[in-house]
Protein backbone atom coordinates (compact mmCIF):
# COMPACT_ATOMS: atom_id res chain seq x y z
CA UNK A 1 0.00 0.00 0.00
CA UNK A 2 1.17 3.42 -0.53
CA UNK A 3 3.04 5.74 1.79
CA UNK A 4 0.56 8.68 1.47
CA UNK A 5 -2.70 6.11 1.03
CA UNK A 6 -1.47 4.85 4.42
CA UNK A 7 -0.91 8.40 5.86
CA UNK A 8 -4.58 9.12 5.03
CA UNK A 9 -5.57 5.91 6.81
CA UNK A 10 -4.25 7.24 10.14
CA UNK A 11 -5.89 10.41 9.47
CA UNK A 12 -9.26 8.63 9.09
CA UNK A 13 -8.71 6.56 12.48
CA UNK A 14 -7.31 9.75 14.44
CA UNK A 15 -10.65 11.81 13.73
CA UNK A 16 -12.72 8.62 14.48
CA UNK A 17 -11.04 8.31 17.26
CA UNK A 18 -11.23 12.22 18.49
CA UNK A 19 -15.42 11.64 17.79
CA UNK A 20 -15.30 8.75 20.15
CA UNK A 21 -13.25 10.87 22.61
CA UNK A 22 -15.67 14.29 22.74
CA UNK A 23 -18.61 11.65 23.40
CA UNK A 24 -16.94 9.57 26.28
CA UNK A 25 -19.59 10.29 28.58
CA UNK A 26 -22.50 12.34 26.47
CA UNK A 27 -23.35 9.93 24.43
CA UNK A 28 -27.04 10.90 24.59
CA UNK A 29 -28.34 12.89 21.57
CA UNK A 30 -30.06 15.40 23.46
CA UNK A 31 -26.71 16.44 25.16
CA UNK A 32 -25.15 16.44 21.99
CA UNK A 33 -27.74 18.64 19.93
CA UNK A 34 -27.49 21.31 23.14
CA UNK A 35 -23.95 21.61 23.11
CA UNK A 36 -22.83 23.47 19.55
CA UNK A 37 -18.82 23.27 20.73
CA UNK A 38 -19.11 19.62 20.12
CA UNK A 39 -21.57 19.62 17.13
CA UNK A 40 -19.11 21.71 15.58
CA UNK A 41 -16.61 19.53 16.78
CA UNK A 42 -17.95 16.23 15.33
CA UNK A 43 -18.65 18.11 12.03
CA UNK A 44 -14.93 18.79 11.77
CA UNK A 45 -13.77 15.49 12.38
CA UNK A 46 -16.45 14.17 9.38
CA UNK A 47 -15.33 17.10 7.67
CA UNK A 48 -11.34 15.48 7.64
CA UNK A 49 -12.19 12.01 7.34
CA UNK A 50 -14.35 12.76 3.95
CA UNK A 51 -11.67 14.57 2.89
CA UNK A 52 -9.15 12.06 3.40
CA UNK A 53 -11.25 9.46 1.99
CA UNK A 54 -11.63 11.71 -1.12
CA UNK A 55 -8.05 11.84 -1.68
CA UNK A 56 -7.43 8.03 -1.40
CA UNK A 57 -10.44 7.63 -3.97
CA UNK A 58 -8.49 10.05 -6.14
CA UNK A 59 -4.71 7.62 -5.68
CA UNK A 60 -6.44 4.14 -5.35
CA UNK A 61 -10.17 3.54 -5.89
CA UNK A 62 -9.67 0.01 -5.37
CA UNK A 63 -9.30 0.57 -1.94
CA UNK A 64 -12.19 -1.95 -0.23
CA UNK A 65 -13.98 0.61 2.32
CA UNK A 66 -17.94 -0.23 2.12
CA UNK A 67 -19.58 3.23 2.57
CA UNK A 68 -16.62 5.48 0.38
CA UNK A 69 -18.99 7.90 -1.61
CA UNK A 70 -21.19 7.84 1.08
CA UNK A 71 -18.43 9.38 3.25
CA UNK A 72 -17.01 11.68 0.76
CA UNK A 73 -21.07 12.93 0.18
CA UNK A 74 -21.25 13.46 3.91
CA UNK A 75 -18.45 15.46 4.28
CA UNK A 76 -19.53 17.81 1.15
CA UNK A 77 -22.88 18.42 3.05
CA UNK A 78 -20.69 19.63 6.21
CA UNK A 79 -18.75 21.74 4.00
CA UNK A 80 -21.22 23.21 1.61
CA UNK A 81 -24.17 22.90 3.43
CA UNK A 82 -23.46 23.69 6.51
CA UNK A 83 -26.96 26.07 7.23
CA UNK A 84 -29.20 22.77 6.42
CA UNK A 85 -26.50 19.81 8.48
CA UNK A 86 -29.26 17.48 10.03
CA UNK A 87 -28.17 16.30 13.55
CA UNK A 88 -29.99 13.12 13.12
CA UNK A 89 -28.27 11.67 10.44
CA UNK A 90 -24.60 12.38 12.01
CA UNK A 91 -25.88 11.11 14.88
CA UNK A 92 -26.99 7.89 13.02
CA UNK A 93 -23.88 8.03 11.20
CA UNK A 94 -22.24 8.13 14.61
CA UNK A 95 -23.85 5.06 16.22
CA UNK A 96 -24.24 2.80 13.37
CA UNK A 97 -21.42 3.34 10.74
CA UNK A 98 -18.20 4.69 12.43
CA UNK A 99 -17.78 1.22 14.72
CA UNK A 100 -18.19 -0.28 10.93
CA UNK A 101 -15.68 1.91 9.48
CA UNK A 102 -13.17 1.91 12.17
CA UNK A 103 -12.72 -1.46 11.61
CA UNK A 104 -12.56 -1.50 7.94
CA UNK A 105 -9.85 1.33 8.87
CA UNK A 106 -7.86 -0.94 11.27
CA UNK A 107 -8.06 -3.96 9.08
CA UNK A 108 -6.27 -1.96 6.17
CA UNK A 109 -3.48 -0.74 8.40
CA UNK A 110 -2.59 -3.87 9.42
Amino acid sequence: MELEIKKFLFDIRESIDSIENYLADKRDFKVYLSDKMLRRAVEREFEIIGEAMSRIERIDSTIEISSKKQIISMRNRVIHGYDKIDDEIIWGTIARHLPTLKLEIEELLK
